[in-house]
């Protein structure tokens, strides 16, 4: 066994941060690029529309290696974190606030959510940053079954709880109708957003206490030019890296599937049964997607990180991307059969939000095992998730009108076969870098907290 380096700081235990580290990044991602789809049918938009807009939130998401490097050039990580944090609580209220303006509310709503996803984007690089930089390889392939699984709360507490009590908000408290769709849905949604803005808030101070502080920077420039050099070089060592264009293939196809059904898949559930949907009200999508969808993400993603962690990611990613892929045909079954029952709805979803759990593990594992090592990882890692983030963007913004044009039927069987690509990319994705080859930091060292007792060189 090895002796654990006693000169290093200690590192506050992982449990204590990464379950709400990457449950806050994701909250704040789906509310601002999928939940405001819903809201925005709600407000009485055609698909087309809901889809785009939302969608176009993922911009800054798919943008954000431009602006990674930024928190490679000051202070820690953490600082970052702490920063973004805040400042999504505060937008999220000022958006609420926002949608009591009597004209253009539209416009300006949409404006301050779009800023507001620049701000998240920030604490998501931040946030990964000090997962990467704080843990070794070794730990993070062990925490990366919690991490997956505490990002996926994030989707069924936004998509599926807060959507429910949207539903219940605007029928109960504001005796609205829920079949009719237009600005009344406003009163609810408001309500929504002070909710989100003050959990991301308490997420915020809880992290001050408990997150490690992530690599420090050590090349603070002293000039714009010294910003645009480290700028410059991190993506000339990025495009630098053996085989990078098979792994910014696997990066960007992997989740097309997901992507194409990110937006449909709700709209499914609540247009009515003659546009060739489910009919169901936000209370129901809320109880399917939040309740049972959530068991089944927290099952699929736990038995996901142990069959990694148990067989290797190489010996299992195709695997991994059969799960993620191939059980998108509930969809698909559901809009040719139209089940009225609400058992059956939930069996397809429950299945499709199981292996989605379960695959989408070997995903991050990747980024971070094979994208990311090297001298700027933080920046590397953003932009294996930038390319993600280009996949969402790209397919949610066509997917409303796609499916206008085809209907659910033929627009779910389009889903199967665009997932092809998908297949093609993980079976000839590279494995250049060993998993216990160390750490993937930035300035080859660690950064751990000294407050706590144990630490992941002991781990290892």
């Amino acid at each position: 066994m090895r002796t654990p380096d006693t000169t290093l700081p200690r590192m506050r235990h992982p449990l204590l941060w990464v379950p709400t580290g990457y449950f806050t990044m994701a909250i704040g991602y789906i509310m601002l690029t999928s939940v405001t789809a819903i809201m925005f049918k709600n407000m009485g938009m055609d698909n087309g529309r809901a889809a785009f807009y939302s969608s176009m939130l993922i911009l800054a998401y798919t943008i954000k290696p431009l602006f990674a490097p930024l928190v490679e050039m000051y202070r820690t990580k953490k600082f970052f974190v702490l920063c973004a944090q805040v400042l999504i609580a505060l937008g999220f209220a000022g958006a609420a606030l926002a949608m009591k303006l009597p004209s253009h509310m539209t416009v300006v709503l949409v404006g301050l959510l779009a800023l507001m996803s620049f701000i998240g984007a920030t604490q998501d690089i931040a946030s990964d940053g000090v997962y990467v930089t704080s843990l070794d390889a070794r730990t993070q392939s062990l925490y990366c079954g919690v991490q997956s699984l505490s990002w996926n709360v994030g989707p069924i507490v936004a998509s599926g709880l807060l959507v429910y009590l949207s539903g219940r908000l605007h029928t109960e408290v504001f005796g609205h109708d829920p079949k009719v769709f237009g600005p009344e849905w406003l009163d609810a949604w408001r309500i929504i957003f002070f909710i989100v803005a003050g959990l991301t808030l308490a997420m915020a101070l809880w992290h001050a206490r408990v997150m490690p502080e992530g690599a420090r920077a050590e090349n603070t420039p002293t000039s714009l030019a010294g910003a645009g050099t480290i700028l410059w070089d991190s993506f000339v060592t990025f495009f630098q890296k053996r085989d990078v264009w098979k792994m910014i293939a696997f990066a960007f196809l992997f989740r097309i599937s997901i992507g194409l059904l990110e937006k449909i898949g709700p709209f499914f559930m609540v247009d009515a049964a003659a546009k060739g949907g489910l009919g169901l009200s936000n209370e129901k999508l809320g109880i399917v997607y939040g309740t049972y969808g959530l068991v089944a993400v927290l099952l699929g993603s736990l038995l996901g990180g142990w069959f990694v962690a148990r067989r290797g990611l190489k010996r299992t990613l195709f695997i991994l991307c059969c799960a993620v892929n191939i059980p998108n045909i509930t969809f698909l079954a559901m809009a040719l059969t139209l089940p009225s029952s609400t058992l059956a709805i939930t069996a397809g979803v429950a299945i499709e939000k199981f292996f989605y759990g379960f695959g989408s593990v070997g995903y991050m594992i990747y980024l971070m095992q094979q994208l990311a090592p090297g001298k700027y990882a933080t920046t590397h890692y953003a932009f294996g998730t930038g390319l993600m983030g280009l996949c969402m963007m790209v397919t949610g913004a066509v997917s409303g009108h796609l499916q206008e044009w085809m209907g659910y039927v033929g627009y779910f069987a389009f889903v199967m076969v665009a997932t092809i690509p998908s297949f093609l990319a993980t079976w000839f994705v590279p494995f250049n870098h060993r998993a216990d080859e160390g750490p993937a930091v930035d300035a080859g060292r660690l950064v751990e907290d000294p407050t706590h007792e144990t630490s992941t060189h002991r781990a290892a």
